[in-house]
């Protein structure tokens, strides 16, 4: 299925029908008097947070929605039928946002959320509405008013707890696919990620959380590098930021520093609460031997910083060594206080890796 996360569309809920202009004409009633029925009212657009969808594919091709339309009065006093909603089914983290203002309406979040993007017309009154005794043979009715109709610009945020970033091929989606069920395209070249992947993570068997991988930055993302920063509003609600750093990274001008401080400037130039988040940094591909010297020399750098990590995690998203030590800060993290023992030799090991 192909990742859509965001859209633009037209909206237009139903108008609402005339009223009538009718008389009644029976049989032995020569003064019937007026029988003209209201307009129905026109069918709202409903946008409604479906918990099944991921991707906001639907709308990529079907850009003009409108709903319908109520009937119109009729004789006899009858009244026009009111025109049927149109719902709308929005995946959860759908931000809605209206296209020419850029003004922020809503984020549906919840499931089962649902929003009235746009208010259907008022059917009109028919003539029998304004018969008096003055005016017993009223010849006006009201027409029905319009439908709302807006344009609304979708974008798609993921609901994540915990959010992986680092260069392209520093091991990502290698890390999700080792700590959750999720099955994302795995290579050794760089950009093998092209969308945001979500993987469920069960933390010592009662807690868990969701943790998205998304498309690795390159320095220059903000001025369209790479990816850009394309997918990086899919972290903004996560609570914590993994923060991983290749051990062997290739290439002149990089290594574990240089890759941090670029990582975190691109994230500051996109969204300086964004780079404000807590960040867990870990240095992958220990099993290669210059990324322990990589992340010794990364650690003696961040000690002498007063703000931000000092803390560097070291792992190995293909043999496991260290993830861990490294869910359980993450779990830490998100679930301050007492929580699920593993055993306390467990908790000590950690710490003893984590120092080395």
């Amino acid at each position: 299925m192909k990742f859509v996360d965001e859209v633009r569309i037209r909206v237009k809920a139903g108008d609402g029908g005339d009223g009538a202009i009718a008389w009644r004409r029976e049989k032995f009633i020569p003064r019937g008097g007026p029988a003209g029925g209201d307009g129905g009212n026109g069918g709202d657009v409903v946008l409604a947070v479906d918990p099944q969808l991921a991707t906001l594919l639907d709308y990529r091709f079907v850009r003009e929605h409108k709903a319908r339309s109520g009937q119109h009065g009729m004789g006899s006093d009858c009244n026009g039928a009111d025109g049927e909603h149109l719902v709308l089914r929005v995946p959860p983290g759908t931000v809605v946002k209206d296209a020419v203002s850029g003004e922020r309406i809503a984020d549906l979040s919840e499931p089962g959320q649902r929003l009235v993007i746009a208010k259907g017309g008022k059917g009109g009154l028919g003539n029998m509405n304004f018969a008096t005794s003055t005016n017993q043979a009223p010849r006006y009715a009201e027409p029905g008013t319009d439908g709302e109709e807006r344009e609304l610009q979708l974008e798609l945020k993921l609901l994540a707890d915990v959010g992986i970033v680092g260069y392209p091929n520093a091991g990502k989606s290698t890390l999700i696919s080792r700590i959750s069920r999720a099955r994302p395209r795995i290579a050794d070249y760089p950009f093998t990620t092209l969308v945001p992947n979500l993987g469920v993570v069960h933390w010592r068997g009662e807690r868990s959380f969701v943790v998205a991988d998304v498309p690795g930055l390159i320095e220059g993302a903000h001025e369209g590098a790479g990816l850009g920063h394309q997918f990086l509003r899919h972290l903004e609600r996560c609570r914590v930021l993994v923060h991983l750093v290749d051990g062997a990274a290739p290439g002149e001008g990089r290594g574990a520093k240089a890759d941090f401080d670029a990582i975190n400037a691109e994230l500051r130039l996109y969204s300086p609460e964004l780079a404000q988040k807590p960040q867990i940094v870990a240095v992958n591909k220990v099993d290669v031997p210059e990324a322990r010297k990589a992340a010794a020399e990364l650690r003696r750098a961040l000690s002498k910083r007063k703000k931000g990590p000092r803390q560097v995690y070291l792992l190995s998203a293909v043999t496991g060594e260290g993830i861990p030590e490294l869910l359980d800060e993450v779990g830490k993290t998100l679930f301050p206080g007492p929580g699920p023992a593993r055993g306390g030799q467990g908790r000590k090991l950690g710490k003893k890796r984590a120092a080395r």
